[in-house]
């Protein structure tokens, strides 16, 4: 891990206000954009459930969780709640635990996540593409979470 303090870029007005709630609702409705769901999480001093959209990525046989943004709210609710979280689709709520990957372990992962996500969220990895080495994956991997979910309970 880095000494440097936590990464996180903040969602701009439009994105908090309006992408995201369209997002949500269509989630309601069942509807998920290329395997978006509602991320439901204990908040960390609140104690509220906060509900944010998030991409779940499937990468060989495995599902994901990667925070683009940085050391987000949600990720630092998810490690403050044990690995705890809820994925809600439509009617549809699945409790699950996650574990947080260490860094070295992150490159496959977010080489799959950009190859799906690249035009929504690739801004925010410094230029870092898909087709970048291993060692550039592993340059950035500190500043994006990556959590994978336990399919045992």
């Amino acid at each position: 891990m880095s000494d440097q303090p936590p990464r996180y870029k903040r969602p701009g007005t439009v994105v908090r206000h309006v992408a995201n709630p369209l997002l949500v609702a269509a989630m309601r409705l069942g509807i998920s954009v290329w395997g978006s769901r509602i991320l439901e999480v204990r908040g960390r001093r609140s104690g509220n459930i906060h509900r944010t959209p998030v991409n779940l990525l499937v990468y060989r046989g495995s599902e994901y969780l990667v925070s683009p943004r940085g050391d987000t709210q949600w990720a630092r609710n998810v490690r403050a709640d044990e690995g705890r979280l809820v994925l809600v689709l439509g009617h549809r709520r699945a409790e699950r635990m996650v574990v947080e990957l260490a860094d070295d372990e992150k490159p496959p992962v977010l080489r799959a996540y950009l190859r799906r996500w690249k035009m929504e969220v690739g801004q925010f990895f410094e230029g870092v593409s898909a087709e970048a080495s291993d060692e550039e994956l592993l340059r950035i991997a500190s500043k994006h979470p990556v959590f994978l979910l336990q399919t045992d309970r």
